[in-house]
């Protein structure tokens, strides 16, 4: 009997030991990541993640790590990027956020970039990282491929105001049928580089199936702002699958229609418009 006790005790430790270790593993920062380009300098490989491994016409969520020759990982590091697209006549920006460390993430930052056009062979986007470490500040830049979409998920327009707008769609990024969480991001062309987030605008919605009749849905809700500087929200209502247009309107604070139309029995499409299909 002391025997068979001392074989539970020992047991249970070991299983107290194996259950402890596992439970303080820390899963790798990029989990759930596919890497999409690495950017080297004489000091640093900078590699670029995102959910599919590319970057693509529209909003992309983007993080990177930046790694010492040596493979060890950075984890102090502070960071900002600018793309660029390189035209044949010019060369323009995009809209892009600021480069923040990701939560709960010791070498991982993250941030966004919206490319409203694609690249090709002869004009492109490049991408320049600057970061410091230590109150040394380094850089590099390399070519990107940024790959066109079938469906349009960013629209680049001139209002009645005369203001040229980006407009790109977030989410859904899976859309079932139902009532998704809808999400979009507007901004203004201040100049070939600056392009700030319009806030207190809303963006109207009306989705139309336009393979059968170009019937809509129920309970959708326009656009809006939650806080300054941030996205705009609403509910889209998908009620079977297939090719759904989104039809929209971008409406300012006082209530006057910048672009876009209504759908009606004549109009049977806005002139801006996301595209779905699933």
């Amino acid at each position: 009997m002391n025997v068979l006790k001392l074989f539970s005790f020992i047991a249970a430790i070991t299983l107290f030991i194996s259950c402890k270790k596992e439970n303080t593993i820390i899963p790798n920062d990029t989990d759930g990541l596919v890497s999409a380009k690495s950017i080297s300098n004489a000091t640093h490989n900078i590699i670029f993640y995102t959910q599919n491994g590319k970057f693509q016409q529209g909003y992309n969520k983007i993080f990177f790590q930046i790694k010492n020759l040596d493979g060890s990982l950075v984890t102090n590091a502070t960071a900002n990027w600018k793309p660029l697209m390189h035209m044949t006549s010019m060369q323009h920006a995009c809209p892009y956020s600021s480069v923040s460390k990701s939560a709960n993430s010791n070498s991982l930052y993250e941030g966004f970039i919206v490319f409203q056009m694609a690249g090709n062979s002869t004009e492109y986007w490049d991408l320049t990282i600057e970061y410091t470490i230590n109150n040394i500040t380094y850089t590099a830049t390399e070519r990107i491929d940024v790959e066109a979409v079938t469906k349009k998920n960013v629209l680049s327009f001139k209002g009645s105001d005369n203001v040229s707008y980006v407009l790109a769609m977030v989410a859904p990024s899976n859309p079932k049928v139902a009532t998704n969480d809808m999400e979009a991001m507007l901004f203004k062309k201040e100049t070939m580089m600056s392009y700030p987030v319009v806030n207190n605008y809303t963006v109207k919605i009306d989705p139309r199936m336009t393979s059968m009749g170009n019937h809509g849905s129920p309970n959708n809700v326009d656009l809006k702002q939650t806080s300054l500087n941030g996205s705009y929200f609403g509910k889209l209502s998908l009620t079977m699958t297939g090719y759904w247009k989104i039809n929209l309107q971008l409406q300012n604070e006082s209530g006057t229609i910048l672009k876009g139309e209504p759908v009606t029995a004549t109009q049977e499409s806005s002139s801006i418009f996301f595209e779905i299909e699933f």
